[in-house]
């Protein structure tokens, strides 16, 4: 009896492995990729009746991570010279009671300084970043600065906690970004869920000086290095 060869044919698809070190694309006209040993190896491991025909296209390795195309890009940091994203921050006034307040009440027609710290009680953020805020906001002021305010992307109850144990006083509004829509628009999250105290998405840290709502300085740390957005840079900035 004899018995037919069989060949089978294979479309062009995207196609993974078991290990994620090893998708594949099979595509028309990129360079070969060890194709020759590729289907060989193949062909052995099938019976005698059967063999691969790949039809001349190749194997071309490619990243493990989602096609181009649908992987998100963050929005790009504020610029000096941008206009600041509208948003709504809380915070709790002297008696403790929950406010709104947006950018445009905090910047329009006014000199404002916003200043970031990726969590309160963090220790640069309580032991350098806030403290210089808090200690220089009377130089500040004296500049003309009419609104001094410090961001986070932590619950209003614990930025009233840490004001309290800060002795910020009215020096310095602490603000809530709860829900990080104004750091998302500010293009300035900083992922942390790789640490193991529970951080998550938070802000980087940054301070930028707004006259009517427009940057005219910005001071953009790395993730949380403090470096050059304390409020001695944005006084010489003034």
């Amino acid at each position: 009896m004899m018995i037919a060869k069989m060949t089978l044919s294979v479309p062009c698809v995207l196609s993974r492995s078991s290990s994620p070190a090893l998708p594949f694309l099979l595509c028309k006209n990129p360079k070969p990729f060890g194709f020759a040993s590729l289907a060989s190896r193949s062909n052995d491991l099938l019976p005698a009746s059967v063999s691969l025909n790949f039809r001349k296209k190749t194997l071309f390795p490619i990243a493990a991570s989602a096609p181009a195309s649908t992987v998100a890009t963050a929005a790009s940091p504020i610029s000096v010279g941008d206009k600041l994203p509208d948003a709504t921050f809380a915070y709790c006034d002297k008696d403790g009671q929950v406010q709104t307040v947006t950018v445009a009440d905090l910047t329009k027609g006014k000199k404002a300084v916003l200043f970031a710290v990726p969590g309160a009680f963090t220790p640069t953020c309580s032991q350098q970043h806030l403290p210089g805020f808090v200690q220089k906001a009377a130089e500040l002021r004296a500049k003309g600065v009419e609104t001094i305010a410090c961001i986070a992307v932590n619950d209003v109850f614990v930025l009233r906690a840490w004001g309290e144990n800060s002795g910020v006083g009215d020096k310095v509004m602490l603000l809530s970004d709860g829900n990080v829509t104004f750091t998302k628009a500010l293009g300035a999250t900083l992922d942390l869920s790789d640490k193991p105290i529970g951080l998550g998405i938070r802000s980087r840290r940054y301070s930028l000086l707004a006259e009517d709502g427009v940057v005219k300085v910005l001071n953009l740390e790395e993730g949380g290095a403090f470096t050059s957005s304390g409020a001695e840079e944005i006084l010489k900035a003034l």
